[in-house]
């Protein structure tokens, strides 16, 4: 039966021509994004493992990084401690020679504190980032993974490196910064600070009953520091308080610091009100940045270094000196050691996370990219297809016409 209101043959071509379409127009996405799963339209099951795991990616190559900061943190530490050792091998070597005492045992005791002071440079100087593992005996936790179950619970996992004190003296931080008196004048503490923010005014106490000859206060002021020691003088003054304090204020005050309106900052002490105590005022309120340590002359791992003497003729003994470098060089081979043991475990760690990286973008890959030689195969037959359906709907289009004859 033919029919001018219903043709059967153009709706089933006009149907097979939008399913050709729609593969047309999905294949086309595929060519242009490169994924054969771009939204969670085209598969959600797909799409929502794809996000979870390059999430994983994401927080690997963050993990990478920081495996390489604390990579060049440890290798600066272990560069210390190898030029302490070496240091100290020196040390050694003049402490050698002044046994034979036909040697000037001044002259060599002079190299030796020279050495002393290099080894304490090394040492201040081995930080990376703001983190310095030769000063102290704590610890660094650097995260190297995280870790998923099966259960799809996250938990990080982290090698700590320990520190290694290779330090002569003991780096102490003065009490916290507060405001009006808070923290400043506490028993037993040789330095302390406190700062009114409201004044931009800032009190620096000190008390040199608990300092030692050798010990030293260093401070930050802004972008400048310093360092002043507590020597001998101080400790012979009729007054040790204030001839330490006139050497701080003499310190601060050649540093010329001034704020951004130019306004110099000063420096106050007045003996008769306060003896262990400096003020200092700037210009601007909340403009006075200053930051307080004092470094406590021997009680650092390798402190017995301070006390080392081959002056015999000066109240030295260059026999114990001989049986006390030995144990210092130990300390610091073991520091070195340790160091590179560290070091290589976190660049292994770290290629091991470059390389898991590249599995799991790999994984990802063969789950959402597209297969671009099927794609082009399939987009070559789609076309022919749609070629063919077009001509299929013209001849469907037209068959109601022969209809007309049937008038004539």
């Amino acid at each position: 039966m033919s029919s001018i209101l219903t043709n059967t043959g153009a709706m089933v071509a006009l149907q097979s021509l939008k399913s050709i379409n729609k593969g047309l127009g999905e294949t086309q996405a595929q060519i242009s994004t490169g994924k054969k799963v771009a939204t969670a339209k085209d598969n959600a099951a797909v799409w929502a493992i794809s996000k979870v795991m390059e999430a994983d990616v994401a927080g690997f190559k963050k993990i990478g990084e920081n495996l390489s900061v604390a990579e060049s943190t440890v290798a600066v530490a272990r560069d210390a401690s190898e030029t302490v050792t070496d240091l100290l091998k020196q040390v050694k070597t003049k402490i050698i020679q002044s046994q034979d005492s036909s040697q000037d045992q001044g002259k060599i005791q002079a190299d030796i504190t020279a050495l002393t002071e290099q080894v304490t440079s090394v040492v201040g100087a081995a930080q990376f980032n703001g983190v310095n593992m030769v000063t102290d005996a704590g610890s660094t936790d650097v995260l190297s993974s995280l870790n998923r179950d099966t259960a799809g619970n996250v938990t990080s996992s982290e090698i700590t490196v320990n520190h290694k004190d290779l330090s002569i003296g003991g780096y102490t931080a003065a009490a916290a910064l507060g405001t009006g008196t808070d923290g400043v004048g506490t028993a037993g503490d040789r330095a302390a600070f406190a700062m009114d923010a409201s004044t931009g005014t800032g009190t620096l106490q000190f008390d040199t009953s608990v300092m030692g000859v050798g010990d030293s206060l260093s401070l930050t002021i802004g972008d400048k520091s310093l360092s002043v020691s507590y020597t001998q003088a101080n400790a012979d003054a009729t007054d040790p308080n204030a001839s330490f304090a006139n050497a701080v204020k003499s310190a601060i005050d050649s540093l010329g610091i001034e704020d951004a309106a130019g306004n110099r900052l000063t420096v106050d002490y007045d003996p008769a009100t306060a003896a262990d105590s400096i003020v200092l005022t700037n210009g601007t309120a909340n403009d006075l940045s200053v930051s307080v340590q004092y470094v406590n002359e021997g009680a650092g791992a390798l402190g017995a270094l301070s006390a080392i003497n081959v002056d015999d003729t000066a109240g030295g003994n260059s026999k114990s000196a001989l049986a006390q470098i030995d144990g210092l060089i130990e300390i610091a081979v073991d520091a070195a050691a340790a160091f590179g043991t560290s070091q290589n475990q976190i660049s292994t760690q770290n290629e091991f996370v470059s390389k898991l990286t590249d599995s799991v973008k790999a994984g990802i890959g063969s789950l959402v990219d597209a297969d671009m030689e099927e794609v082009s195969a399939r987009l070559q037959a789609l076309q022919t297809q749609q070629q063919l359906g077009i001509q299929s709907l013209s001849i469907a289009n037209q068959a109601p016409q022969s209809i007309l004859s049937l008038f004539r």
